[in-house]
Order: C-alpha cells, then sequence, then structure tokens
C-alpha cells in the first residue's frame, strides 16, 4: 500500500457480501471484515450476530484515490445493497446488519450525506435512504474464516444464491472499473 492510501468503512449487510463486490473494484488495495459502531471492546463473532454489541458488520476499505474515487466507492455501496430497509438486509436482520457508512475524515463524511441527499433528490429509490453517516471510532478485524470468504467458498449456496448475483451485477453496471 502507498502513502496516498486512504480508508472507509462500509456496513451493508453481511460483511462477506460487502468484501466480495469491493475486492473486485480497480484502486482498491485491501478489504478486510470486521465489526464497527458498537459499544465493546473486541466483540467476538458469535455475539455480533446475536446483536449483543450494537456493531454492524462491515469492511475496512484501503484505496488509492487517484485510481478511485470515493463518489465511485459510493455508488457502487449504495448499488449493491438495499439502504432503505432499516436494519436489515434479505433474511439477515438485526442491528449488526445495518446500512452505513464511517468515516475517517469530515471530508468524507460530507460527501457520503451528499451523495445520500442527490440519491433522494433524484428518487433513485422508492423509499428513504436509512443509510447511517458517522465517524469512525474503533474497527475490530473479524477472524481468519471470515477474510476472502467469497473467494474460498463459492461452491457454499450462501455465496451462489446470495453473493453472485452482487458480482454479477457490477460486472454489468460496473465492468469498466473492476481490476
Amino acid at each position: 500500500m502507498n502513502s496516498k492510501t486512504k480508508k472507509i468503512v462500509f456496513a451493508a449487510g453481511c460483511f462477506w457480501c460487502t468484501e466480495a463486490v469491493f475486492q473486485r473494484i480497480a484502486g482498491v488495495e485491501k478489504v478486510t471484515s470486521g465489526y464497527t459502531g458498537g459499544f465493546i471492546k473486541n466483540p467476538a463473532y458469535r455475539e455480533v450476530c446475536m446483536g449483543r454489541t450494537g456493531h454492524a458488520e462491515g469492511v475496512e476499505i484501503t484505496y488509492d484515490p487517484e485510481v478511485v474515487t470515493l463518489k465511485t466507492l459510493l455508488e457502487v455501496f449504495f448499488a449493491t445493497h438495499d439502504p432503505t430497509t432499516l436494519n436489515q438486509q434479505g433474511n439477515d436482520k438485526g442491528t449488526q446488519y445495518r446500512s452505513a457508512v464511517f468515516y475517517s475524515s469530515e471530508e468524507d463524511g460530507e460527501e457520503a450525506k451528499a451523495f445520500i441527499k442527490f440519491l433522494e433528490e433524484k428518487h433513485v429509490f422508492d423509499n428513504q435512504i436509512v443509510t447511517e453517516v458517522k465517524p469512525l471510532d474503533v474497527f475490530y478485524t473479524a477472524d481468519v474464516s471470515h477474510q476472502e470468504y467469497y473467494n474460498l467458498n463459492r461452491q457454499q449456496p450462501y455465496c451462489q444464491y446470495i453473493i453472485d448475483p452482487k458480482i454479477d451485477k457490477i460486472k454489468k453496471f460496473y465492468a469498466d472499473k473492476l481490476k
């Protein structure tokens, strides 16, 4: 990673899905699955999944802003999950599956808020966007079994039925942004 990289954390339901999408975007140098936005230190996957910690499953994206802009990352983020369902993505329900952007700089936070405003003004979604936009406090990396999940487990039904359609979508609509 070079010294010009930036980081942003996206929560969009299950982190396996979000990780798989952003690993394929040119300019993204690293995607790490983990947890943020909760109220206990060092949460475990089981605790997070049960909704006991207040954390969201998310991915920390390290990217080169000279190759991919935050705007492009936001476009992909909003195109690959439903930002209008509160604490839910598909069958995954609970605050750990909420839609959120956790930013490291005020500038990035303002850009995310402006992008949501743009989407609302253009009525891109039928329902109101409920995505949280908050400063990043701390990001806890999930254990190794959750890293590279899709890439290592494509034969799993969850990957085939839930993640594959997201990958197909970015291949169709963001082909020029892929690695």
